[in-house]
């Protein structure tokens, strides 16, 4: 009996999946974290921002289990994005904007601090690139 193993395409893809998330890993000092309070009696918030490069916003804002959560993202780069992070979360986003795109609407699973992180993908940041953005943060208030 002839076993051939094919150990080529599995090194390989876990070559290249460390590369993938390598990219996206980035240290607290690489972030510009922001914090979102909204006006008296205002449910939504409007940021206007630019980022160059590997640059990354953080947005905080605070939102309680079972509020419900929009957040949009309008850019000229096809390759700026915005995910959301749960609170105490630091890296796993619970929304992923270049997967899903820049839109996310959704009820929220825990109280506390929500990331809204805008980041460009990494061939845009490696050539520099810029992105202008308009992000409108919305949490319906508790009933």
């Amino acid at each position: 009996m002839n076993i051939q193993v094919r150990v080529i395409p599995v090194i390989s893809f876990a070559i290249s999946l460390w590369f993938l998330l390598g990219s996206f890993a980035a240290s607290a000092d690489d972030i510009r974290t922001e914090r979102v309070q909204f006006k008296q009696g205002a449910s939504s918030a409007t940021v206007e921002g630019s980022i160059k490069g590997y640059q990354i916003v953080d947005y905080v804002l605070n939102a309680k289990e079972g509020q419900q959560m929009n957040v949009s993202m309008v850019t000229q780069n096809t390759s700026a994005y915005f995910n959301i992070l749960a609170p105490g979360e630091n890296e796993a986003a619970m929304f992923i904007g270049s997967v899903n795109g820049n839109q996310y609407e959704g009820q929220l699973p825990a109280s506390g601090d929500y990331k809204v992180r805008v980041y460009m993908m990494r061939a845009a940041a490696r050539r520099d690139e810029v992105a202008d953005y308009r992000l409108e943060m919305n949490i319906a208030p508790d009933n």
